[in-house]
């Protein structure tokens, strides 16, 4: 068995126990410490979480930045506590994320005036000394602090189940597995595990790019919404397809419209503007329905000629 299926095995494991979701039970996302308005994650690399280059692929940054964010509201406000993200930025400092990352959480305020409870946290994160990126987020608070079975904070050594042999899958989760055997086998050039796992493939196009990812379980979150960490990396993965290999990220904003239903996600990416140095690209995310679920709009900077 290989070291990523072995994963996604272990990863069903854990998705048994009421209260996370399957992509950070999959990465085995720890909370590491957490506090009165702060918390400290990591996620550990992997032939499962990595993308081509070795660096921690886009989605398993998505997911440590959204959970490193809500972190500390959840503990303001209870384990069982229903979150929706309403806002996420980062900003990447072009440091490789190499090796295990460490997201440390702050809780800033919650906002004043409104009628829903809404905290807004910054987070940065760590690749051991070097500072990857820095970002914010606000979430709302939905219902009481038992509105969803209490979110398990599991630390790195809590994740000890074996994996669920394949005999034993329910229906939801033979798919799962079904998905994840047809990445191990990548035609020459396709983009790492992760991302053909969960479906993180944009095609190029004359003005931008666009993208059509399965939705399901692979990417889901508590309540069987497209988790918020990967509907960020869905829109990041989109706006770099529309510039190429010569750009990079250099920060997103994402603003999230309604949650991510139906059997598909679709995206599409637009160049708002292509310089020497910079470009900005505007990107919409939108469920089955049609109905538009994040708007995102990205800087990127041209790279270094090596």
């Amino acid at each position: 068995m290989s070291p990523e299926i072995r994963q996604v095995l272990r990863g069903l494991a854990h998705n048994r126990l009421p209260g996370f979701n399957f992509p950070a039970n999959f990465l085995e996302l720890s909370f590491d410490e957490v506090g009165d308005g702060e918390a400290r994650l990591s996620v550990r690399p992997g032939p499962h979480a990595i993308d081509r280059e070795g660096r921690m692929s886009l989605p398993a940054l998505g997911v440590l930045a959204d959970l490193g964010l809500a972190a500390p509201v959840r503990h303001r406000f209870g384990a069982g506590a229903r979150m929706a993200t309403v806002a996420l930025q980062l900003q990447f400092t072009g440091a490789p994320a190499t090796g295990a990352l460490v997201a440390r959480g702050l809780l800033d305020a919650v906002l004043e005036g409104a009628s829903e409870r809404q905290g807004l946290t910054r987070v940065a994160i760590h690749a051991g000394e070097t500072l990857v990126c820095t970002g914010t987020g606000a979430f709302i608070v939905m219902g009481g602090p038992d509105a969803t079975p209490p979110l398990p904070m599991r630390r790195a050594d809590d994740f000890i189940e074996a994996p669920l042999a394949p005999e034993a899958l329910t229906a939801p989760e033979r798919e799962v597995l079904a998905r994840a055997e047809a990445a191990m086998k990548p035609a020459r050039g396709e983009r790492s595990f992760i991302e053909r796992f969960m479906g993180v493939a944009p095609r190029r196009t004359a003005k931008g790019a666009t993208l059509r990812c399965p939705n399901g379980l692979q990417i889901g979150n508590r309540v069987g919404h497209v988790q918020g960490g990967i509907s960020l990396a869905l829109a990041a993965a989109t706006a770099n397809r529309a510039l190429g290999e010569e750009w990079m990220l250099s920060s997103i904003a994402a603003w999230y419209v309604s949650p991510g239903i139906g059997r598909e996600i679709r995206g599409r990416a637009r160049i708002a503007h292509l310089g020497r140095r910079t470009a900005v690209v505007q990107t919409t995310l939108t469920n089955d329905g049609a109905d538009a679920m994040l708007q995102a709009t990205s800087s990127h900077a041209r790279r270094a000629a090596s």
